[in-house]
């Protein structure tokens, strides 16, 4: 049984541009969180996109097959940066099917907030 689509999209993302903590663990960011359930890799590209330029891509990741990996958008640096405070959305494709989920960790404030959901997954 195969589960998961090959094609995935987060309409909303935002890094902060500040954190009230430098620890790695505490610093605001956003992350795809890909589940590999399947038996080959999975090659992934991320394309991101914004408001008021041209989208930035392919970021390219490898997620070896049975395994998950958190992919933090503030840690992807080619092609480039995604910039901080800066409005964007995402578009995920995979050579196999992955399972694609979204968080925020949001620490410009003492009292942390996380937030996650599912993204997007197209049919085909």
């Amino acid at each position: 049984m195969s589960i998961g689509r090959r094609t995935w999209a987060i309409a909303e993302g935002y890094i902060p541009t500040w954190s009230t903590a430098g620890q790695r663990e505490l610093i605001s960011h956003e992350t795809a969180c890909i589940l590999n359930p399947g038996d080959q890799d999975a090659h992934v590209e991320i394309t991101v996109f914004f408001s008021g330029r041209d989208p930035v891509g392919p970021y390219r990741v490898t997620v070896p097959a049975m395994r998950t990996r958190h992919i933090r958008f503030n840690e992807l640096e080619d092609p480039e940066p995604i910039p901080r405070g800066a409005d964007y959305a995402s578009l995920i494709r995979s050579d196999v099917p992955i399972v694609v989920q979204h968080t925020r960790l949001d620490s410009r404030h003492p009292a942390n907030a996380l937030v996650t959901t599912m993204a997007y997954p197209a049919d085909h």
